[in-house]
Protein backbone atom coordinates (compact mmCIF):
# COMPACT_ATOMS: atom_id res chain seq x y z
CA UNK A 1 0.00 0.00 0.00
CA UNK A 2 1.56 3.32 -0.85
CA UNK A 3 2.35 5.81 1.38
CA UNK A 4 -0.18 8.13 -0.22
CA UNK A 5 -3.04 6.21 0.65
CA UNK A 6 -1.55 6.53 4.35
CA UNK A 7 -1.53 10.07 3.90
CA UNK A 8 -4.85 10.66 2.84
CA UNK A 9 -6.15 8.41 6.19
CA UNK A 10 -4.03 10.70 8.10
CA UNK A 11 -6.09 13.73 5.99
CA UNK A 12 -9.17 11.85 6.98
CA UNK A 13 -8.39 11.23 10.65
CA UNK A 14 -7.18 15.26 10.69
CA UNK A 15 -10.52 16.38 9.24
CA UNK A 16 -12.63 14.25 12.15
CA UNK A 17 -10.29 14.91 15.12
CA UNK A 18 -7.90 17.34 14.55
CA UNK A 19 -6.89 20.83 13.23
CA UNK A 20 -7.59 21.27 9.51
CA UNK A 21 -7.05 24.97 8.94
CA UNK A 22 -3.43 24.89 7.50
CA UNK A 23 -0.61 25.77 10.22
CA UNK A 24 2.26 28.17 9.85
CA UNK A 25 5.49 28.62 11.85
CA UNK A 26 6.14 31.98 11.65
CA UNK A 27 2.14 32.55 12.17
CA UNK A 28 3.25 36.29 14.07
CA UNK A 29 4.03 38.20 10.32
CA UNK A 30 0.83 36.71 8.64
CA UNK A 31 -1.98 37.25 11.48
CA UNK A 32 -4.78 38.51 8.99
CA UNK A 33 -5.13 35.09 7.17
CA UNK A 34 -6.62 34.01 10.57
CA UNK A 35 -7.95 37.01 12.51
CA UNK A 36 -9.66 39.58 10.18
CA UNK A 37 -9.75 42.42 13.01
CA UNK A 38 -5.68 42.38 12.23
CA UNK A 39 -6.41 44.14 8.46
CA UNK A 40 -5.77 48.35 8.82
CA UNK A 41 -4.07 47.93 11.89
CA UNK A 42 -0.85 49.41 10.27
CA UNK A 43 -1.04 52.21 8.04
CA UNK A 44 0.37 51.66 5.00
CA UNK A 45 -0.54 49.07 2.52
CA UNK A 46 0.79 45.26 3.78
CA UNK A 47 1.54 42.43 1.25
CA UNK A 48 2.51 39.35 2.43
CA UNK A 49 3.31 35.72 1.22
CA UNK A 50 3.74 32.50 2.56
CA UNK A 51 4.72 29.24 1.68
CA UNK A 52 4.80 25.96 3.57
CA UNK A 53 6.12 22.61 2.67
CA UNK A 54 5.56 20.31 5.03
CA UNK A 55 7.12 16.77 6.07
CA UNK A 56 9.61 16.60 2.92
CA UNK A 57 10.18 13.47 1.64
CA UNK A 58 6.71 11.79 2.72
CA UNK A 59 4.52 11.09 -0.41
CA UNK A 60 1.20 13.27 -0.51
CA UNK A 61 2.78 15.44 2.56
CA UNK A 62 0.52 18.93 2.68
CA UNK A 63 1.77 22.10 0.97
CA UNK A 64 0.45 25.86 1.35
CA UNK A 65 0.89 28.71 -0.38
CA UNK A 66 -0.89 32.27 0.77
CA UNK A 67 -1.55 35.77 -0.10
CA UNK A 68 -2.53 37.96 1.65
CA UNK A 69 -2.83 41.98 1.22
CA UNK A 70 -4.56 44.44 3.43
CA UNK A 71 -4.39 48.60 3.97
CA UNK A 72 -6.02 51.11 6.23
CA UNK A 73 -8.95 53.00 5.05
CA UNK A 74 -9.35 56.53 6.17
CA UNK A 75 -9.00 56.52 10.05
CA UNK A 76 -10.68 53.74 11.15
CA UNK A 77 -11.10 51.25 8.68
CA UNK A 78 -9.09 48.30 7.42
CA UNK A 79 -9.86 46.46 4.00
CA UNK A 80 -8.41 42.90 3.00
CA UNK A 81 -8.07 39.80 1.16
CA UNK A 82 -6.20 36.85 0.90
CA UNK A 83 -6.06 33.69 -1.26
CA UNK A 84 -4.88 30.07 0.36
CA UNK A 85 -3.88 26.94 -1.80
CA UNK A 86 -3.43 24.25 0.45
CA UNK A 87 -3.14 20.60 -1.17
CA UNK A 88 -2.48 17.40 1.11
CA UNK A 89 -2.39 13.77 -0.61
CA UNK A 90 -4.60 13.67 -3.64
CA UNK A 91 -7.42 16.60 -1.65
CA UNK A 92 -6.41 20.50 -3.01
CA UNK A 93 -8.64 23.28 -1.30
CA UNK A 94 -8.50 26.94 -2.55
CA UNK A 95 -9.96 29.35 0.12
CA UNK A 96 -10.58 33.41 -0.79
CA UNK A 97 -11.53 35.53 1.61
CA UNK A 98 -12.35 39.15 2.13
CA UNK A 99 -11.83 40.81 5.68
CA UNK A 100 -13.19 44.01 7.23
CA UNK A 101 -12.16 45.49 10.92
CA UNK A 102 -13.33 48.80 12.81
CA UNK A 103 -10.86 49.95 15.12
CA UNK A 104 -11.32 51.91 18.09
CA UNK A 105 -8.56 54.39 18.87
CA UNK A 106 -7.69 55.00 23.06
CA UNK A 107 -4.84 57.10 24.08
CA UNK A 108 -2.04 53.98 23.52
CA UNK A 109 -4.17 51.22 22.56
CA UNK A 110 -5.86 50.03 19.94
CA UNK A 111 -9.13 47.68 19.65
CA UNK A 112 -10.09 45.86 16.40
CA UNK A 113 -13.16 43.85 15.49
CA UNK A 114 -13.28 42.20 12.16
CA UNK A 115 -15.33 40.65 9.91
CA UNK A 116 -14.03 37.85 7.50
CA UNK A 117 -16.01 36.71 4.01
CA UNK A 118 -14.88 33.73 2.48
CA UNK A 119 -15.06 31.00 -0.47
CA UNK A 120 -13.76 27.35 -0.43
CA UNK A 121 -13.53 24.83 -2.99
CA UNK A 122 -12.11 21.82 -2.77
CA UNK A 123 -11.34 19.11 -4.76
CA UNK A 124 -10.05 15.52 -4.18
CA UNK A 125 -9.06 13.00 -6.96
CA UNK A 126 -9.59 9.80 -5.44
CA UNK A 127 -8.04 7.69 -8.21
CA UNK A 128 -4.61 8.82 -6.74
CA UNK A 129 -5.46 6.20 -3.98
CA UNK A 130 -3.92 2.55 -3.68
CA UNK A 131 -7.25 0.63 -3.78
CA UNK A 132 -9.66 3.37 -4.20
CA UNK A 133 -11.12 1.20 -7.01
CA UNK A 134 -12.11 -1.35 -4.36
CA UNK A 135 -14.55 1.06 -2.16
CA UNK A 136 -17.94 2.62 -3.39
CA UNK A 137 -17.20 5.51 -1.80
CA UNK A 138 -14.05 6.39 -3.88
CA UNK A 139 -15.92 6.37 -6.88
CA UNK A 140 -16.78 9.53 -7.54
CA UNK A 141 -14.30 12.38 -7.84
CA UNK A 142 -14.73 15.63 -5.50
CA UNK A 143 -14.87 18.38 -8.02
CA UNK A 144 -14.99 22.41 -7.39
CA UNK A 145 -17.37 22.31 -4.45
CA UNK A 146 -17.99 25.35 -3.62
CA UNK A 147 -18.84 26.09 0.15
CA UNK A 148 -19.35 29.67 1.65
CA UNK A 149 -17.96 30.82 5.43
CA UNK A 150 -17.92 33.67 7.57
CA UNK A 151 -15.64 34.62 10.52
CA UNK A 152 -15.15 36.95 13.22
CA UNK A 153 -12.10 38.08 15.33
CA UNK A 154 -10.84 40.70 17.93
CA UNK A 155 -7.34 42.62 17.93
CA UNK A 156 -5.97 44.63 21.14
CA UNK A 157 -3.01 46.57 20.46
CA UNK A 158 -0.53 48.84 21.13
CA UNK A 159 2.91 49.52 19.74
CA UNK A 160 4.75 47.17 21.59
CA UNK A 161 2.56 44.12 22.33
CA UNK A 162 -1.01 42.58 20.82
CA UNK A 163 -3.56 40.10 21.98
CA UNK A 164 -6.03 38.75 19.83
CA UNK A 165 -9.15 36.25 19.66
CA UNK A 166 -10.88 34.75 16.60
CA UNK A 167 -12.63 31.68 14.87
CA UNK A 168 -11.76 32.56 10.68
CA UNK A 169 -14.66 30.07 9.82
CA UNK A 170 -17.65 29.91 11.91
CA UNK A 171 -19.79 27.65 9.41
CA UNK A 172 -18.99 23.79 9.43
CA UNK A 173 -19.11 21.68 6.19
CA UNK A 174 -19.46 18.26 5.70
CA UNK A 175 -17.16 16.15 3.16
CA UNK A 176 -16.51 12.80 1.90
CA UNK A 177 -20.56 12.03 1.86
CA UNK A 178 -20.80 8.31 2.97
CA UNK A 179 -24.71 8.07 2.37
CA UNK A 180 -27.68 10.68 2.61
CA UNK A 181 -29.82 8.61 3.89
CA UNK A 182 -27.70 6.95 6.84
CA UNK A 183 -26.28 10.82 7.49
CA UNK A 184 -22.73 9.52 7.83
CA UNK A 185 -19.67 11.82 6.95
CA UNK A 186 -16.04 10.78 6.66
CA UNK A 187 -15.07 14.26 7.53
CA UNK A 188 -16.55 17.17 8.85
CA UNK A 189 -14.48 20.97 8.43
CA UNK A 190 -15.06 22.16 12.21
CA UNK A 191 -14.64 25.38 13.26
CA UNK A 192 -11.59 26.57 14.93
CA UNK A 193 -10.91 28.92 17.76
CA UNK A 194 -7.61 31.04 17.92
CA UNK A 195 -6.38 32.60 21.02
CA UNK A 196 -2.56 34.84 19.93
CA UNK A 197 -0.51 37.29 22.37
CA UNK A 198 3.00 38.74 21.44
CA UNK A 199 5.22 41.44 23.13
CA UNK A 200 8.36 43.51 21.94
CA UNK A 201 10.87 43.80 24.76
CA UNK A 202 13.83 46.38 24.11
CA UNK A 203 16.32 45.04 26.10
CA UNK A 204 19.28 47.92 24.28
CA UNK A 205 18.98 50.22 21.59
CA UNK A 206 20.57 47.23 19.27
CA UNK A 207 18.54 44.08 20.70
CA UNK A 208 14.80 43.39 20.94
CA UNK A 209 12.91 40.56 21.92
CA UNK A 210 9.84 39.14 20.41
CA UNK A 211 7.96 36.21 22.20
CA UNK A 212 4.45 35.06 21.20
CA UNK A 213 2.07 32.63 21.67
CA UNK A 214 -0.88 30.98 18.98
CA UNK A 215 -3.30 28.41 20.67
CA UNK A 216 -5.72 27.19 18.86
CA UNK A 217 -8.96 24.74 20.25
CA UNK A 218 -10.91 22.94 17.65
CA UNK A 219 -13.88 20.23 18.92
CA UNK A 220 -12.32 16.83 19.01
CA UNK A 221 -9.07 17.38 18.69
CA UNK A 222 -6.11 17.91 21.20
CA UNK A 223 -5.49 21.36 22.43
CA UNK A 224 -2.37 22.84 20.12
CA UNK A 225 0.15 25.49 21.16
CA UNK A 226 3.10 27.12 19.23
CA UNK A 227 5.18 29.32 21.45
CA UNK A 228 8.30 31.42 20.04
CA UNK A 229 11.22 33.59 21.05
CA UNK A 230 12.37 35.89 18.32
CA UNK A 231 15.95 38.55 18.79
CA UNK A 232 16.02 40.98 16.57
CA UNK A 233 19.32 42.68 15.88
CA UNK A 234 19.85 46.17 14.86
CA UNK A 235 16.25 46.26 13.56
CA UNK A 236 17.67 44.12 10.89
CA UNK A 237 18.03 40.55 11.72
CA UNK A 238 16.21 38.43 13.11
CA UNK A 239 17.02 34.74 14.90
CA UNK A 240 15.02 32.40 17.13
CA UNK A 241 13.16 29.52 17.96
CA UNK A 242 9.26 28.13 18.42
CA UNK A 243 7.87 25.17 19.87
CA UNK A 244 4.66 23.19 18.75
CA UNK A 245 2.88 20.95 21.98
CA UNK A 246 3.57 17.33 21.38
CA UNK A 247 4.29 18.51 17.58
CA UNK A 248 7.48 20.16 16.55
CA UNK A 249 10.55 22.23 17.32
CA UNK A 250 11.46 25.10 15.31
CA UNK A 251 14.50 27.45 14.25
CA UNK A 252 13.66 31.05 12.63
CA UNK A 253 15.61 33.51 10.78
CA UNK A 254 14.76 36.95 9.23
CA UNK A 255 16.02 39.45 7.13
CA UNK A 256 14.97 43.35 6.75
CA UNK A 257 16.24 43.49 3.03
CA UNK A 258 15.42 47.16 3.02
CA UNK A 259 12.62 49.61 5.06
CA UNK A 260 9.57 48.03 3.48
CA UNK A 261 10.67 44.24 2.38
CA UNK A 262 10.82 41.82 4.87
CA UNK A 263 12.36 37.88 4.43
CA UNK A 264 11.49 35.37 6.65
CA UNK A 265 12.75 31.47 6.75
CA UNK A 266 11.67 28.68 9.75
CA UNK A 267 12.87 24.95 9.76
CA UNK A 268 10.58 22.25 11.58
CA UNK A 269 11.39 19.15 13.02
CA UNK A 270 8.93 16.41 14.27
CA UNK A 271 8.95 15.57 17.93
CA UNK A 272 6.24 13.00 17.37
CA UNK A 273 6.27 9.53 15.04
CA UNK A 274 6.64 11.61 11.98
CA UNK A 275 9.96 12.28 12.11
CA UNK A 276 10.69 8.70 10.79
CA UNK A 277 9.33 9.35 7.50
CA UNK A 278 10.22 13.05 6.81
CA UNK A 279 12.91 15.34 6.93
CA UNK A 280 11.05 18.02 8.14
CA UNK A 281 8.87 21.38 7.25
CA UNK A 282 10.20 24.60 5.65
CA UNK A 283 8.43 27.97 5.39
CA UNK A 284 9.28 31.15 3.70
CA UNK A 285 7.88 34.48 4.21
CA UNK A 286 7.90 37.56 2.00
CA UNK A 287 6.51 40.62 3.04
CA UNK A 288 6.22 44.22 1.56
CA UNK A 289 5.22 47.44 3.08
CA UNK A 290 4.00 50.41 0.90
CA UNK A 291 3.73 53.86 2.14
CA UNK A 292 0.23 55.47 1.36
CA UNK A 293 2.04 58.86 -0.02
CA UNK A 294 5.68 59.18 -1.23
CA UNK A 295 6.83 61.49 1.79
CA UNK A 296 4.94 59.43 4.53
CA UNK A 297 7.10 58.01 7.35
CA UNK A 298 6.09 54.28 7.81
CA UNK A 299 7.18 53.55 11.73
CA UNK A 300 8.18 50.31 12.52
CA UNK A 301 6.04 47.50 13.59
CA UNK A 302 8.01 44.11 14.55
CA UNK A 303 4.21 41.85 14.58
Amino acid sequence: MKKYFIIFIFLIASAGHAQQDAQYTQYMYNTALFNPAYVGSEDFLKISGVYRSQWVGLDGAPETLSLSINNRIGKNVGLGGSIISDKIGPSSETIFNVDFSYTLDFEKTHLAFGLKAGANILNVDFSQLTGSDEDVIFQNNIDNRFTPNVGVGAYYYSDNYYIGLSVPQLLETNHYERNEREETFLAKERFHTYFMGGYVFNLSNELKMKPAYLLKLTDGAPLQLDLSANFLFMDKFTLGASYRLNSAVSALAGLQILDNIFVGYSYDADTTALRNYNSGSHEIVLKFDIANTLSKYMSPRFF
